[in-house]
C-alpha cells in the first residue's frame, strides 16, 4: 500500500511531503521579512507607520488562515489581472496555487512574527543604541552586530512555535488544489476507501515534521544562548 511504483502511493506521499516542505521553507522567509517590517513599523516614531504595523498585524491574526488563503488566492489574481488588462487587455495573469499559499502563509506568519519581533526588540536595552554610537559604530552596525543577535536569542522560541504552526497550516493548501501531502493523501483515501489507513500516515508524517524540527530549534536555541549567564 505505501510501497513506491505502481503498486503502492509510496510515490505520491513523498510527492506531497517534498511540496509541503518546500511550501513551508518558501514562506518562512517571506513571513519574516513581513514580521521584521511590521515590528520595525510598530516601534517607529512616526504615528502613520505605527498604524500601518499595528493594522497589519491585528487584523492578520483576526483572520481565519482558510480564509486568508481563499482572498489571496481569488482577490490578488483578479486584482493582478485588472492591471495587466489596463495595460494589455489581452494579457492574463494566473496565479499559482503554490505562490497563492506561500503569500497566505507568509501573510499569517509575519503578523504573528512581528508582535514576538517587538516584544524582543522591546527586552533590548535602551542605551546600547547610545553606547554602540559612542565607540565609533554606524547605526547598521548597532543593529547588525550588538540588537540583531540578541532579539534573535529573546524571539527564537516564539518564532520556533510559530515555525510548527507554519508547518501544520501548509496542510489548508490542498483546498486550492496543490498536491501538498494532504491533498495526495486525500486522493489516496478516495482512491482505496481506507481513509484511516491513510490519514493515520499523514499524521504520523506531519508529526516528524515537528519532532525533527523540535529538535533543530533545541539546537539553535542552545547555540543561541552561548556565553549567557542563567540566574
Amino acid at each position: 500500500m505505501f510501497s513506491f511504483g505502481e503498486a503502492g502511493w509510496g510515490d505520491q506521499l513523498l510527492q506531497g511531503l517534498l511540496v509541503t516542505i518546500q511550501l513551508a521553507l518558501t514562506a518562512l522567509p517571506v513571513g519574516l521579512v513581513l514580521g521584521f517590517a511590521a515590528a520595525g513599523a510598530s516601534l517607529s516614531p512616526y504615528r502613520w507607520l505605527r498604524a500601518i504595523g499595528t493594522g497589519y498585524t491585528t487584523i492578520m491574526r483576526g483572520l481565519p488562515e482558510l480564509l486568508t488563503l481563499f482572498v489571496v488566492y481569488n482577490g490578488l489574481g483578479l486584482l493582478l489581472n485588472s492591471i495587466v488588462s489596463s495595460w494589455n487587455p489581452d494579457a492574463r495573469v494566473e496565479l499559482s496555487s503554490f505562490v497563492a499559499g506561500v503569500i497566505a502563509l507568509g501573510l499569517v506568519f509575519g503578523a504573528f512574527a512581528g508582535e514576538v519581533l517587538r516584544g524582543a526588540f522591546q527586552s533590548l536595552n535602551k542605551g546600547q543604541m547610545e553606547a554602540g554610537k559612542a565607540v565609533g559604530m554606524r547605526p547598521t552596525q548597532v543593529f547588525f552586530r550588538i540588537m540583531l543577535p540578541q532579539v534573535w536569542r529573546f524571539a527564537l522560541p516564539g518564532l520556533g512555535n510559530l515555525w510548527i504552526n507554519l508547518l501544520k497550516d501548509t496542510a489548508l493548501v490542498s483546498v486550492i488544489a496543490l498536491d501538498d501531502l494532504m491533498r495526495m493523501t486525500q486522493v489516496a483515501v478516495r482512491s482505496t476507501k481506507q481513509p484511516f489507513t491513510f490519514f493515520l500516515a499523514a499524521c504520523l508524517i506531519y508529526w516528524a515534521l515537528c519532532v525533527i524540527s523540535e529538535i533543530v530549534l533545541a539546537r539553535l536555541e542552545k547555540r543561541a544562548n552561548r556565553g549567557v549567564r542563567r540566574a
